[in-house]
């Protein structure tokens, strides 16, 4: 054997391009030219090769950041772009997992490159090693590459099952030594992610029969809605059969809440209005939701006596609901069928018989909500604080319709979910059912590299911000055009409310009053432009302002800890 062929079998071939480029040339003609991650030691071959290439390298502050990060990218995009994260073995893994999990449960796709301890050192307790099977419950598949010739092949496969439906993030664990080594890597043809299945005909004619027959229906609208970009088939199918739409925390958006048929989020904040709108329906149109515990209360809310419920997984039906007739379909091949069925439908429909349309009764219920929140806003004092509603609306209304709203969980969330409307599928981000705090500000870097040319702004609590306060300084050192609103209100209020309602504690029993936070400084600090606000009237002029900045800006707003959770506001008599 002549040195040559000897240096490509045992990859030490300068000409040949190292595992690590291969893997990034891959990603990079697969669309994924986004990566956000942490350099390490064991990172440097993919930094390298992602420095000598048209990709964006974002450095996060802290692991737990990076995969919220590249969730966010995913939600603001068009259905199947998605972006990559990069983290060091072992902890920077484990950092990471919180964000896969919530990636998992949202079924977001995103490439999670982890880069393994070396393969002479495996088993020796080496520097940050974990086992590799300890991802598996938080990823939709979890690969380790043992064969240097297998990075690519792994990482192309990872891509396409990413985006094959349900999507989901996919784990590719790469050891330092075989992203340094020049072992050629195989030609990998290109393989799309199969298609998600059609709705059975025969399942059709039934579903659209029930609905067209029905005198009161109504639609819950899922994340499947969003992840499957039927945005436009949801609302054709709605407007063809005249129903209120209701959407979940992943729906949001889906249809945009401008819309007359728009009803509002299915959420712990829901109103008692819209709660008995879903309750005297006489059929009902689930689509691409699994109607999970925290959507429905632990499947406390009442739903229609018969439901149409379509969903990609079928365990999801006849779980906590029982069901008339379960379809296994993609959400966007079944509305596009369903309408095209109720427009040519001969069954006598039973809108003539309805005692109001699908306009009314979804107007009725935004009626409801628009005077709980005046009345909310209306109960206090001139010197309290201000309440979370009041300053969600003055930041609505200084924002254009286009712009890209991030969410942070907390108690506040369920405030943003109820009260400021979404413009679309691609202009809202909250966390589903996993439901952690510290997304806000993450998701909203993505969304930005996902949308450059659009105003991306993130709501958060104190509570959220305080858990990835870390990533203000990544704005700044990235330069990303990202405004922060932050209601600050001292309190894990959602949690000092309930500990002072059932368990005997005293109000604000977490809350720091007397050791107050100062956003603005820490802003500041970090090189973030901001301001601290007090009067609901100025509100509007510093978010405003805060858009139009050149760089990145933070608006503090202080609330008052002390007020009603949405939960028990929105379902109290009046």
């Amino acid at each position: 054997m002549d040195t040559d062929e000897s240096r490509r079998e045992s990859g030490d071939d300068p000409g040949t391009p190292t595992v690590a480029e291969a893997v990034v040339d891959h990603m990079l003609a697969r669309g994924i030219d986004v990566v956000f991650g942490i350099p390490g030691k064991q990172t440097l071959p993919l930094n390298r090769a992602l420095a000598d290439r048209d990709a964006r390298f974002v450095v996060a502050r802290h692991e737990t950041a990076v995969t919220h990060e590249a969730w966010g990218y995913a939600e603001t995009s068009e259905p199947g772009a998605m972006a990559a994260s990069v983290v060091v073995p072992g902890p920077g893994d484990m950092n990471a997992m919180n964000g896969l999990k919530n990636a998992l449960n949202d079924c977001v796709p995103l490439l999670h490159l982890a880069v393994e301890t070396e393969r002479e050192v495996r088993g020796g307790d080496g520097i940050h090693e974990t086992p590799p099977e300890t991802y598996d419950t938080v990823v939709k598949e979890n690969v380790l590459v043992d064969s240097p010739a297998g990075a690519v092949p792994a990482v192309a496969d990872a891509i396409r099952v990413a985006r094959e439906h349900p999507q989901g993030p996919v784990r590719v664990g790469i050891p330092k030594d075989v992203l340094a080594s020049r072992t050629p890597q195989p030609a990998v043809g290109e393989r799309s992610p199969s298609a998600p299945p059609a709705p059975p005909s025969e399942a059709v004619d039934r579903a659209a029969d029930l609905l067209a027959g029905s005198g009161a229906p109504v639609i819950l609208a899922g994340g499947g809605v969003r992840r499957s970009g039927a945005s436009d088939a949801l609302r054709t199918a709605a407007e063809a059969l005249d129903a209120p739409v209701v959407t979940t925390y992943k729906g949001k958006g889906t249809l945009p809440e401008a819309h007359p048929l728009s009803a509002g989020v299915l959420c712990g904040g829901s109103s008692t209005a819209l709660r008995n709108l879903l309750a005297a329906a006489d059929v009902g149109l689930v689509v691409g939701s699994d109607l999970d515990a925290v959507a429905t209360a632990s499947w406390s809310v009442s739903m229609p006596d018969r439901l149409v419920h379509v969903t990609l997984d079928g365990d999801d039906v006849g779980f906590g609901y029982e069901t008339e007739l379960g379809i296994v379909a993609d959400a966007d091949r079944f509305l596009r069928a369903v309408a095209e069925r109720l427009g040519a439908s001969d069954e006598p429909n039973a809108e003539g018989a309805r005692g109001r349309s699908g306009a009314e009764r979804a107007g009725a219920v935004r009626a409801f909500d628009e005077e709980r929140f005046s009345a909310l806003a209306d109960d206090r004092d001139a010197d309290d604080p201000l309440r979370s509603v009041e300053v969600l609306r003055e930041v609505r209304d200084a924002l254009p319709e286009e712009t890209v709203v991030t969410a942070d969980a907390g108690g506040f969330r369920l405030w943003t979910l109820v009260s400021v409307p979404a413009a679309g599928p691609q202009s809202y981000v909250n966390p589903g059912s996993w439901a952690t705090m510290g997304t806000g500000l993450p998701s909203a870097i993505g969304a930005k590299l996902a949308n450059p040319d659009r105003d991306v702004v993130a709501l958060t609590g104190d509570g959220g911000l305080m858990m990835c306060v870390h990533e203000l300084h990544t704005l700044a050192a990235e330069g990303i055009d990202v405004t922060v609103v932050a209601l600050n209100n001292d309190d894990y209020a959602i949690i000092s409310e309930e500990a002072s309602r059932s368990y005997g504690f005293p109000e604000s029993a977490y809350g720091w009053a007397d050791a107050g936070l100062d956003l603005v400084a820490v802003a500041s600090g970090m090189g973030v432009s901001a301001e601290r606000v007090t009067d609901r009237d100025a509100i509007g002029d510093a978010v405003d302002a805060a858009r139009r900045l050149e760089g990145p800006a933070l608006v503090e707003v202080v609330t008052d800890p002390t007020e009603p959770q949405a939960s028990e506001w929105m379902t109290r008599d009046r």
